[in-house]
């Protein structure tokens, strides 16, 4: 494991944590003041820098927020925990805004202080496997004709630095397609930024876009780069773009113009070198009757258009991403890869698939987890695929078996009929499934009872976090992304909102 590295002019307080952190066998390396801890950056490799990084907020020769913006710019994911006295809470509470991981009160408990340093530490391994397993897999599957013709549109726009618009449901995923024209364009070693306009509320998008200057707003401490500069010579992806504020609309429209913005509060113009590739949902054009998305800013991104088909338009991909699927679950999890029967694949072809390509991808893990033998039967499906209809015009599926002989979907297969009558559908998410018990309770039970079967000793913190994930997020989907909304209803106060988005990982 990489060392934590500990920043802090107080002698006492680098010895109390290195101490502390020995013991738990976490190696560190300490330093006095933010310049050491950048020149150590910009000396050593990838494999020379921190697991994360645990820095006071006031010291000499810099602050621990300045060094905040200048880490996360050159590593994005690395877990930073900012130290604070109490009368430094406001600007612990505006670090989040740039990124940290947590604040540390100080005087601090010692034992919570490496608890948290630890959960940190998780978090980063998790992005590291993360990052691992995005570079072994494939970028996309697809054999269906709607999907070859955008591997070939990809293809075509390999050599360019072309405006892009990418249309598609949600959970098709645009995302993947934005990356794969990142990665095969001459853009390549430069960073890919995405940004999700309508998650962040409307007085921080601004600031997040365009970055603000020391002094812009209340708790603007210090200057933050936005996501245009961090994507400096690489591709900026804005997803949703459908539900961006109006007047934010305007300033996007000046920036793909003419390639300058000002930073808020800022006067000096700064020189975008971006390229834009925009992701929505949503029908554009009707936005733009409706008179909510500018006509000017449409015909900039509308450039060039790849429509991503839902899943429902390209059946025959299902077996291929449903064994794929199966395989990367069993491999977070760490157990055998589950195989899956021609004829629960058949019942899976017919499937409507209302969450697309993401949909599939919780089935499948919540089958890695529940379905009780290594060979899944139609009847191990979870109830919202058993219990839906099939496709209005949904023919048999050619599904290629293991063995690679394509057979036909029957109309019924060990009996379950292909359309069935609508009942109560439940949607797994993150391995949760149905239990004897009635309700989400009982689906509680039955995921609890799996785990605990497994041998894990972190069941808590894994449905906690679960259970906060999904919370969050519908609230957020019923306020449209608005935080303090979303907060408001939920009962808790928005800076526990923005504390749990960030550990969570939600942004």
């Amino acid at each position: 494991m990489k060392p934590i590295w500990i920043v802090d002019d107080d002698q006492s307080i680098r010895f109390v944590l290195e101490k502390a952190l020995l013991r738990e066998d976490m190696p560190t390396r300490s330093f006095t003041n933010p310049r050491e801890v950048l020149q150590a950056l910009e000396s050593g490799g990838e494999d020379e820098g921190p697991q994360i990084l645990v820095s006071d907020i006031r010291m000499p020769g810099g602050t621990g927020l300045d060094l905040l913006s200048q880490v996360k710019a050159r590593h994005p994911g690395l877990p930073v925990i900012i130290m604070t006295a109490f009368s430094d809470l406001d600007s612990a509470v505006s670090a989040f805004q740039g990124g940290a991981f947590e604040y540390l009160p100080k005087p601090f408990d010692l034992p919570k202080a490496i608890e948290l340093i630890r959960r940190a530490v998780q978090e980063s391994q998790r992005e590291e496997v993360a990052e691992e397993r995005m570079i072994a897999t494939p970028e996309m599957l697809g054999q269906a004709p709607a999907m070859q013709d955008v591997f070939r549109a990809i293809g075509r726009l390999s050599q360019s630095n072309v405006t892009v618009l990418i249309t598609g449901e949600s959970g098709s995923g645009k995302e993947l397609v934005a990356r794969a024209l990142h990665k095969h364009s001459p853009r390549a070693n430069g960073p890919f930024v995405a940004i999700n306009t309508a998650a962040i509320p409307k007085d921080l998008l601004e600031s997040e876009l365009f970055g603000h200057e020391r002094g812009a707003f209340t708790g603007a401490q210090t200057a933050r780069r936005g996501r245009f500069e961090q994507a400096e010579g690489g591709t900026l992806f804005l997803d949703e773009i459908g539900d961006m504020p109006f007047d934010l609309q305007t300033r996007l429209l000046r920036v793909l113009s003419d390639g300058h913005f000002y930073r808020v509060g800022g006067h000096s113009a700064v020189k975008a070198n971006v390229r834009v590739i925009a992701a929505t949902h949503q029908d554009l054009e009707q936005r733009v009757k409706d008179g909510v998305f500018r006509e000017d800013l449409f015909h900039r991104l509308n450039v060039i258009r790849l429509r991503l088909p839902a899943l429902r338009e390209r059946r025959e991909d299902v077996s291929t991403l449903a064994r794929h699927f199966l395989q990367q679950s069993a491999q977070q999890l760490g157990v055998e890869p589950k195989r899956i029967s021609d004829a629960a694949l058949a019942r899976l072809s017919v499937f409507a698939f209302p969450g697309n390509v993401r949909q599939l991808e919780n089935i499948c893990h919540w089958l890695t987890v529940m379905a009780p033998a290594q060979l899944i039967e139609p009847k191990d499906l979870p109830p919202e695929v058993l219990a839906a209809p099939a496709l209005p015009d949904a023919a048999p599926v050619v599904v290629p078996d293991s063995s690679g002989v394509a057979t036909a979907a029957p109309a019924a297969v060990n009996g379950v009929a292909l359309s069935v009558p609508v009942g109560a559908a439940w949607v797994p998410a993150q391995g949760v499934g149905p239990a004897d018990g009635a309700g989400w309770e009982g689906a509680l039970q039955a995921e609890a009872q799996a785990l605990l079967a497994s041998g894990r000793t972190d069941v808590w913190e894994e449905l906690v976090r679960r259970f906060e994930s999904r919370l969050i997020l519908t609230a957020l989907g019923t306020t449209r992304g608005r935080r303090i909304e979303a907060a408001q209803k939920l009962g808790i106060g928005r800076n526990t909102i923005t504390r749990k988005i960030q550990e969570l990982g939600l942004e």
